[in-house]
């Protein structure tokens, strides 16, 4: 167990999706490239606001929380929907042996490069702001590394905002001995036939934005008020019972073209809904007086959120599949790039919020030296490390390819990169 003690907002397949008779899905990659960037405008603003975390601005206010609040239901969802679907052709691909060794491969180094030493100088800022620890970062490094749950108040070593990797890389070897079941599943006559019947009118169109909600609502009147989202890997059930729903889901319509054909059709029933649900949230998020004052009132803004989760995403891949299903270098570029910014995206925030936290700077000032640094950072982390073998690794970065001699000069072609 390493639990984050204060709770934070990985990697996702890095190749494109593949839906029957649709071709490559590349709206998908660029969902999962814009759900990445947007955890590091949604982090920065952790910085600033008024709820707890591992550094704060002395400018911290609550003017962006309400915006922050309407990303919070869907953005970790939607990641968990799309690693779901690439989660089904990659076990296609390799079957449930060589799947689970894959994501060992490619997760498990993550995690622990991760805990060791991409995540401990957010532990540092936060413990040194705490008063809890003298300045000094190889004593505390030492205790944080050689002592599970070190004398502080956070659990030192722990995975912070990497904790998607971690509950991403459990789901996969949880799910693997269970594929050949859930391919059958997936591709029976019961759900081919239900695809069909979801493209093929509105009564199915309604069924697709109505009962996947069903699960959520019945984890949200169940399991959430015992178990409030804490990242904690054995302690966090109704995150797991709403995450790995998810990824079933996204396992699931994978390859069902009907449904597919349903969410392009749904895409503006879905988008009305999600614009009312999102005036109505906001007003309940900018009037929270209002909203708990009633317990109808609360409960209706409580539905609303687990609703708007799903007709957003839903929203979201329909528009993606309709605008965005086209490549390019960028996409490209940026499907490799945006798990290593991932990875290192926080630290950055963190660390460079807790250097320049005292030094007198406005708001905007400290907004703007941070997004710098972050962007910047993590461009320049991603160029030097996927040129370096073994930090590809913990980058979660598939190997450099080997040079290959053309047979008819023997000359060796151009290194290849296979991000």
């Amino acid at each position: 167990m390493t639990p984050s003690k204060t709770p934070t907002m990985t990697p996702t397949m890095t190749r494109s999706f593949d839906a029957p008779g649709s071709g490559r899905q590349y709206g998908l990659d660029w969902l999962r490239i814009g759900v990445f960037i947007l955890l590091i405008f949604y982090h920065t603003g952790m910085f600033f606001n008024t709820e707890g975390w591992h550094a704060k601005s002395l400018n911290a206010n609550d003017a962006m929380e309400p915006f922050m609040w309407l990303s919070s239901p869907w953005r970790l969802p939607l990641l968990f929907l799309i690693s779901g679907i690439a989660m089904r052709f990659l076990s296609d691909k390799l079957g449930s042996g060589r799947f689970a060794a894959d994501r060992v491969w490619r997760l498990f180094p993550v995690i622990l490069f991760g805990m060791y030493v991409i995540v401990a100088p957010q532990s540092y800022s936060e413990l040194r702001l705490a008063g809890e620890i003298e300045p000094g970062w190889w004593a505390f490094w030492r205790q944080y590394a050689g002592e599970w749950d070190g004398p502080w108040s956070i659990h030192t070593p722990t995975w912070n905002h990497l904790w998607y990797v971690v509950y991403l890389f459990v789901y996969s070897l949880l799910l693997a001995p269970f594929f050949p079941l859930l391919r059958r599943l997936a591709d029976s006559q019961a759900l081919t036939a239900a695809g069909r019947g979801a493209a093929g009118g509105w009564l199915g169109v309604a069924a697709l934005v109505v009962l996947p909600v069903l699960p959520f609502l019945l984890v949200r009147f169940t399991l959430t008020e015992d178990f409030p989202t804490t990242h904690d890997l054995i302690e966090d059930w109704a995150n797991h019972a709403n995450s790995l729903t998810m990824v079933l889901i996204g396992y699931f319509i994978a390859k069902n073209e009907g449904i597919w054909k349903a969410v392009d059709r749904a895409l503006p029933v879905t988008a009305i809904v999600t614009a009312i649900l999102l005036a109505f949230l906001f007003w309940a998020y900018t009037h929270l007086e209002i909203a708990f004052s009633d317990p109808v009132l609360t409960w209706t803004a409580r539905i609303a959120r687990i609703v708007f989760m799903w007709t957003i995403i839903l929203t979201l891949v329909g528009a993606a599949r309709r605008w965005l299903d086209h490549d390019g270098p960028l996409r490209r570029y940026l499907t490799a790039a945006v798990f290593p910014w991932y990875i290192l995206h926080q630290t950055i925030i963190v660390a460079v919020g807790f250097a320049i936290r005292d030094a007198g700077f406005g708001a905007w000032t400290e907004f703007a030296i941070i997004m710098i640094s972050t962007f910047g950072g993590c461009i320049i982390g991603f160029e030097v490390l996927r040129h370096i073998p073994v930090l590809r690794l913990v980058m979660g970065m598939k190997a450099l390819a080997p040079a290959v001699a053309p047979a008819s000069t023997g000359a060796a072609n151009p290194r290849l990169q296979k991000l």
